[in-house]
């Protein structure tokens, strides 16, 4: 059975406590919440999920961006890397069991085979941190311009050689380079190991709201059961600027309606 989830960033600008129950209500069984580097945060997450009934089955990498992995930098990656330890040894207290991260960036400063040689490296190093602690680094797509196939990202995977790191797939972002359902395929029940969901429009490349795009989802929920995925699909979605609690509620009965296709 797939678990219904949504990010704390798709939730209004409410105390913790409040976005938590809102979550609940609107049908959700689990928030992912922001990384930190706060203890007291992680607990105050942890008590306003228990409140709501809720898990938080993920943290959200919060410095890999600003600061990546592929930076040439050694200061700079490290940020990263010490914030990515500290979810690591700190996810089980909240029931989480999984970190999610953006493995490098591309850009005018660092190229393609300068980007992959110094993540790797990164993550080779994280890779002990996540297999001592048994929490799970996937890695995200996104639009970082570096792996750009299914057949290069697993072959990344395999590079790094750990059960602890696999993919964090998401089928709206792929849209704007591939096909959704072709990377679950390839991921398959080996390297796929959490998933991210909003729609996008091809016809003007902008994300837009669940059952408002172009991402084939019959298809993609196919692919989904074709490998025995059965765990948390998690919508990453802005709040609507009026009413922000609807847009909650109205992702939860999209969510549904795809999940049972």
């Amino acid at each position: 059975m797939f678990k219904k989830g949504i990010v704390y960033g798709s939730l209004p600008n409410l105390e913790a406590e409040a976005r938590f129950k809102l979550a609940a209500e609107a049908g959700f069984e689990g928030v992912e919440i922001n990384g930190t580097n706060s203890l007291d945060e992680l607990k105050r997450m942890k008590a306003a999920a228990d409140a709501a009934g809720l898990q938080i089955p993920s943290i959200m990498g919060s410095t890999h961006w600003e600061s990546p992995l592929s930076a040439a930098d050694e200061a700079v990656r490290q940020k990263t890397v010490e914030s990515s330890i500290f979810a690591l040894e700190n996810a089980r207290s909240i029931g989480a069991d999984t970190l999610l991260l953006v493995p490098a960036v591309v850009n005018s400063d660092t190229s393609y085979e300068e980007a992959y040689s110094r993540s790797l490296a990164e993550m080779k190093k994280l890779a002990p941190h996540a297999e001592k602690h048994n929490v799970t680094i996937a890695l995200e797509n996104v639009w970082n311009k570096f792996l750009l196939s299914p057949i290069e990202f697993k072959h990344y995977l395999e590079e790094i050689g750990s059960s602890h790191v696999k993919a964090y797939f998401d089928a709206g972002n792929i849209l704007l380079y591939g096909f959704p359902q072709q990377w679950i395929r390839t991921l398959g029940s080996r390297w796929l190991h959490r998933v991210h969901i909003k729609d996008f429009r091809s016809s003007d490349r902008q994300f837009v709201y669940l059952l408002q795009g172009d991402v084939p989802w019959p298809k993609v929920i196919e692919a989904l059961r074709e490998v025995g995925y059965d765990n948390y699909i998690t919508a990453e979605l802005p709040p609507y600027p009026q009413q922000p609690e609807q847009m909650v509620h109205d992702t939860s009965n999209a969510m549904t309606r795809i999940l049972a296709l």
